[in-house]
């Protein structure tokens, strides 16, 4: 999974078995599900399901653990009208008193069927992931797992689903799924697993459009794009020849494909959840409507498709093995999602340069912003990077006040750097002849090509697959970062990179492009404050001038320096102070009492950068060059 816009501001052969689940053992017959999307745009779906039973006691589950978001996040509040009946009798039903997720029912004698029918009400605002908004008037994103209950107790490998969905009239789409029929509006797809189906999202609408990808390689990669209006279809050449080179560097890096074909499912709308979910065969990523046409969007969302495309082999295909549980029912372990987020943030960033979905500039820009933000983290000091996964079903949903004292889901943007620490130790103990992609080519490439499947792995299967590339105490490596309460983040991969961070009273293009789309001012290396558009100081840097001058979260700025506040006059007065000794004056206003808070700062404006160090090795530039040839030159892949 990736974020929208994460906290930037505000190793031998793998011990563990094959727990293969293609081709699973399917109960028989399968369920069959009908999804009804024609209500979409007044947000609710229906669903109607036929579910094969014995007579005698049963339990129906909605899934509640979903892959990928890390949390028991199943949208069951939003479950409503749930009918239960058998040979044409209405069943009762009661919820387990203690599992909010469970449905205890008698199925009666001589039945061998249930029909089910439900429908979920997709009235969520637009935050969080699947459970948030994900219809508009012309588009809708449809996660199986919202309208889907099935006897408890089996892995989902083992429990078969023959799927469809009706559409509204004059509706494309995009799935992984394989189409088997169409009648009156209504598309059957292929009997799956219910791991499977759950795994294959669609996504439909009134302005969709499809785009191949990287034609010459197979299997085949498609880019299906939802719209809520026709202008927003437009991709530029140079975006789609990117996203083909992404095709191209992925199967250089991982030497492997372990999908049948793939489909990136973008989402183009103002209106819905903004978010990347990862699955085996596609992916689901909902971004601006304007992402394809606006720079500055382009630019910020760069790494979302790298990301969510990597994680098919590092978190789908290759998965912790606390996370690899087989239903939706059993809790999941984080511990390790320093490496399946934080690694797959650090390639998805890569990835992004080496495609040419960003430049190698951009690349830098961004590092810097996040690296020094997490260098500003003084949450750091109380709660090691450890406890960040293994908390991270409780922080997902944490607002960004007072956020850099809790910390939040840190492993994404501090376990990238600490893979890139790892790339540069593998290439420097080598003498640059080994790297990371050689650690990427064994451990996610392990088998070759194949169809999708999990193979768990554990921390010891790491460390052994990165000895038999360099060998080194990585264990040792892992643990004291990953236990550290120093309150600076680890850049020893900027540095061992051949940058180092400094700052400048300039904005990079990647905080000028954050700020354009956002309109939060950046004061955090500053004053220690990050403040939405209309002067609502979203987080206070504890330690920092603002903190000790009594400002917190949720105070509006409303003037600077008796002027009405505007980011502008901010930046204006953060510079003008400088050249004096007057403290920067603030009013602001908490709960209806205004005050008057004045700040005592003078060092001017500072912005991150990576500067190059004369003299040392630039591993960080030849991290970043492409590992393919140019198009022109392409063969079969």
């Amino acid at each position: 999974m990736k974020l929208r816009f994460l906290p930037v501001f505000s190793l031998v052969i793998a011990t563990a078995a094959f727990a293969q689940t293609s081709p699973p053992i399917h109960v028989t017959p399968p369920i069959h599900a009908t999804v009804d999307v024609t209500d979409a745009p007044r947000k609710i779906l229906h669903a109607m399901l036929s579910i094969p039973v014995q007579p005698g006691p049963l339990t129906l589950v909605y899934p509640q653990w979903i892959p990928g978001e890390h949390g028991p996040t199943g949208p069951i509040d939003n479950l409503a009208g749930l009918l239960i009946s058998a040979n044409g009798q209405q069943l009762a039903w009661k919820r387990d008193d203690v599992n909010m997720f469970a449905f205890h029912l008698t199925v009666p004698e001589g039945a061998t069927s249930l029909e089910v029918k439900l429908d979920f009400l997709a009235t969520a605002a637009a935050t969080g992931f699947t459970a948030g908004a994900s219809t508009t008037a012309n588009l809708a994103m449809i996660s199986w797992n919202e309208v889907l209950i099935y006897p408890a107790g089996h892995p989902a490998a083992d429990i078969s689903v023959q799927a469809a969905a009706k559409l509204p009239s004059g509706w494309q789409y995009g799935t992984a799924l394989t189409k088997t029929g169409e009648s009156n509006g209504t598309v059957q797809f292929e009997t799956v697993s219910l791991e499977q189906l759950v795994d294959s999202p669609l996504l439909a609408g009134k302005f969709f459009k499809e785009f191949p990808l990287a034609p010459e390689v197979t299997p085949k990669h498609f880019l299906d794009v939802a719209a809520d209006g026709p202008e927003d279809l437009r991709i530029k050449p140079d975006a789609l020849d990117a996203y083909s080179n992404l095709v191209r560097e992925t199967g250089a890096l991982y030497q492997s494909r372990h999908y049948d074909s793939y489909h990136f499912l973008v989402t183009l709308s103002d209106q819905v959840a903004h978010f990347g979910l990862e699955h085996h065969q596609s992916s689901d990523d909902r971004v601006s409507e304007e992402t394809f046409l606006d720079d500055s969007l382009a630019l910020v969302t760069a790494d979302l498709l790298p990301h969510e495309f990597t994680h098919s082999w590092n978190g789908k295909y290759r998965r912790p093995a606390g996370l690899a549980t087989g239903n939706y029912e059993d809790p999941m372990k984080g511990e390790l999602l320093w490496v399946y987020e934080g690694l797959t943030q650090y390639l998805g960033e890569v990835l992004a340069a080496r495609s040419g979905i960003e430049s190698p500039d951009e690349y830098r820009a961004a590092l810097a912003a996040y690296a020094a933000t997490l260098d500003y983290r003084p949450g750091r000091t109380w709660r090691d990077l450890h406890d960040t996964a293994l908390a991270a079903q409780i922080l997902y949903d944490t607002s960004p006040e007072w956020d850099n004292w809790r910390r939040s889901v840190d492993y994404y943007q501090e376990g990238a750097l600490l893979w890139l620490e790892a790339d540069t130790i593998i290439r420097k103990l080598t003498k640059d002849k080994k790297s990371l992609n050689d650690f990427c080519a064994r451990f996610e490439g392990l088998g070759g090509n194949t169809p999708p499947k999990v193979v768990p792995y554990t921390f010891d299967d790491v460390v052994a697959n990165l000895n038999a590339v360099a060998p080194y105490d990585w264990a040792a490596f892992f643990n004291d970062r990953l236990t550290s309460k120093s309150p600076h983040a680890p850049l020893g991969g900027i540095e061992n990179g051949g940058y180092k961070i400094v700052y400048t009273e300039t904005p990079s293009a990647f905080i000028q492009a954050r700020e354009s789309v956002t309109g939060d001012s950046q004061a955090w290396w500053t004053l220690g404050i990050n403040i939405s558009t209309d002067g609502h100081i979203d987080d206070v840097l504890v330690g920092s001038v603002s903190d000790k001058a009594g400002l917190g979260p949720g105070m509006q700025i409303v003037a600077v320096n008796g002027r009405q506040y505007t980011a502008a006059l901010l930046s204006d007065a953060i510079t003008t102070a400088k050249d004096t000794k007057d403290p920067i004056e603030l009013i602001i206003i908490n709960t209806g009492y205004y005050k008057v808070v004045k700040l005592d700062y003078h060092d001017g404006l500072r912005f991150p950068h990576l500067e190059r160090v004369p003299g040392t090795p630039d591993r960080l530039d030849d991290i970043l060059k492409p590992m393919t040839p140019p198009p022109s030159s392409k063969g079969k892949s």
